[in-house]
């Protein structure tokens, strides 16, 4: 199964259009929020089942908060992070991952790409596709 995971393309489809097309085909997507209201862009462009939850700049948006769902076995947990503080530290987020029984926990936000593999954990930030840091 092949995943492409994406965050805070903050309405700026180039770079995923670009992606896209050298994957192509995916599975799934995930993006993990700040769509700036290309949710619907976005999932045309990947033409396959998606998760797609709010960010903080996804005003009036009806996007989820945040989902939670299983993928080959794993139990994940998907957020944009601002709720968790991300910005700060992983740590809140992670330890509400733990309580929900998550396998894996993916956010965006920071804009910094970021794995982190703990014993029972994996932690996932894809970074930003259009303003990375």
């Amino acid at each position: 199964m092949k995943i492409l995971i994406v965050s805070d393309t903050h309405k700026s489809h180039r770079n995923l259009e670009r992606i896209l097309k050298e994957v192509h085909p995916v599975d799934l997507l995930i993006h993990l929020g700040d769509t700036e209201g290309g949710e619907d862009d976005i999932a045309a462009l990947a033409d396959c089942p998606s998760h797609i939850v709010r960010g903080n700049n996804d005003f009036f948006s009806e996007l989820p908060q945040e989902e939670e769902f299983e993928v080959m076995g794993h139990h994940i947990f998907i957020t944009h992070g601002h709720y968790y503080y991300v910005a700060m530290s992983e740590e809140r987020l992670k330890e509400e991952a733990r309580a929900r029984g998550a396998d894996i926990v993916m956010y965006g936000h920071t804009h910094r790409p970021s794995l982190t593999r703990d014993v029972d954990l994996i932690t996932l930030n894809p970074g930003s596709v259009a303003y990375p840091r």
